[in-house]
């Protein structure tokens, strides 16, 4: 093992701590560790089991005995052990003993596979269609990302043994549908990573905007849909809805700076400070949106990135290219029509064909229930409604808003915005 690994060797090297350098190595390998054990054992549960116990003996290992030069070779060894010691544990049938036999000879006679990412594939398999998407959630989490049961009960203001149960019947509702692995070939597979990929939005977006608390975003849980949206990508680089889903993230992100004030209330995007977005994500965003959309079908995550990338592109609010967003809006729309876009398609209905062509379109959006009373809706309309100068129309729109809003965050900007078109006395009344 090298001196640097330890920590050792050098006057002044600071001990290595599982905090800040084992996290970081042990979530890179346990994907592709439980994938070259689903490979060779089969069984999501022994095998997820027997990677957490290798994690746990890395982090108690490591500290004294330093980072392995083959870190993946060395989980891979004590969760193999582990796979044959759980099946060696339950001999009650003679099928399962002889089972038992074969997998101990395996793992004594063949070296480690080479550490191959099965990345994707393992997230394949967690999105299998047999699952709720919540479920499909908690088990990216548990066996992609490598969060532990409590970690993700927390980031989803759940207890733990609620959780512990959902990740329990995931597992279980996929072995009863005899879920293989790897996972099977197109047409199916096709099917099953649009899944993940809509696992992997659902992510992202709780973590950018989360639905509920006292804080606006969960960074961790944007960090993880990033980086498993990176794994995606590499792993299906010739797929251009993982470049476009990628892409959209990584846009969306490079604006976090901006997007909360000294005071910790929300910014909108045509007042916050551009000189605070990250560049440098903002260009990889951009070309990987450009990129996408080059080549092949047009999806919604290759349409919703090239209208994040103009959004992004624009040096000041004024400079925003309104008319091309629009017609991204529309072209989504034909794709894959969804409300919660219809939304952004009002506001940029609005910028180019004015509020009233905006208040049209709301209306036939109101008609969808999932959306009527969502305060995103309402928010919007509120806008529109304030831009017409309708201010009572609005201001009671805002007010809805602010009380269907889950997140404190939101829900105290909305208020505040309502707040802001009462007329003079009435608000001096309730201020003083």
């Amino acid at each position: 093992m090298a001196d640097r690994a330890r920590g050792r060797g050098r006057p002044g090297a600071s001990p290595l701590t599982a905090a800040d350098t084992f996290s970081p190595i042990l979530r890179e390998h346990a994907p592709r560790v439980l994938g070259a054990l689903l490979r060779r054992y089969g069984g999501l549960d022994s095998c997820e089991d027997a990677v957490q116990e290798a994690l746990l003996a890395a982090v108690k290992s490591w500290p004294d005995d330093g980072v392995p030069d083959n870190p993946f070779g060395w989980l891979y060894a004590v969760a193999s052990r582990r796979v044959v010691d759980i099946a060696r544990s339950d001999t009650a049938r003679r099928a399962r003993e002889l089972t038992h036999a074969r997998l101990q000879e395996a793992a004594a006679a063949e070296p480690a596979p080479e550490a191959q990412d099965d990345s994707l594939e393992l997230l394949l398999l967690c999105c299998h269609p047999v699952l709720s998407t919540a479920s499909s959630i908690a088990l990216t989490l548990r066996a992609v990302a490598g969060l532990t049961t409590g970690e993700i009960a927390r980031a989803f203001l759940v207890p733990e043994t609620t959780m512990a149960r959902r990740i329990t019947r995931a597992k279980e509702a996929i072995h009863a549908a005899g879920a293989c692995f790897p996972e099977p070939e197109p047409p199916e597979r096709a099917v099953r990573l649009a899944s993940a990929l809509h696992v992997l939005y659902l992510l992202f977006n709780e973590g950018y905007a989360a639905s509920s608390g006292e804080r606006l975003t969960r960074p961790d849980l944007a960090a993880e849909a990033i980086r498993l949206a990176r794994m995606a990508h590499r792993a299906a680089p010739q797929m251009p809805e993982t470049a476009g889903l990628l892409a959209l993230m990584l846009l969306a992100e490079a604006r976090g700076a901006a997007r909360l004030d000294d005071g910790g209330d929300i910014v909108t995007i045509d007042q916050q400070d551009r000189s605070r977005w990250d560049r440098s994500l903002i260009a990889e965003g951009v070309a990987l949106a450009e990129q996408a959309l080059a080549s092949g079908p047009v999806g919604p995550y290759q349409l919703l990135a090239a209208i994040s990338a103009l959004h992004s592109e624009a040096a000041t609010a004024e400079e925003t290219d309104w008319p091309q967003i629009l017609a991204l809006y529309e072209l989504l729309d034909r794709v894959a029509p969804n409300p919660m876009a219809g939304l952004g398609r009002a506001v940029a209905l609005a910028e180019v064909r004015g509020p009233d062509a905006a208040l049209a379109l709301l209306a036939e959006l109101a008609e969808d229930p999932r959306l009527a009373e969502h305060h995103r809706f309402l928010a919007t309309r509120a806008h529109v409604l304030e831009r017409l100068g309708e201010r009572a129309a609005a201001r009671t729109e805002w007010a809805r808003a602010g009380a269907s809003a889950g997140n404190a965050v939101e829900r105290r900007w909305l208020e505040a915005r309502a707040t802001r078109l009462e007329p003079c006395d009435q608000r001096q009344r309730s201020t003083s």
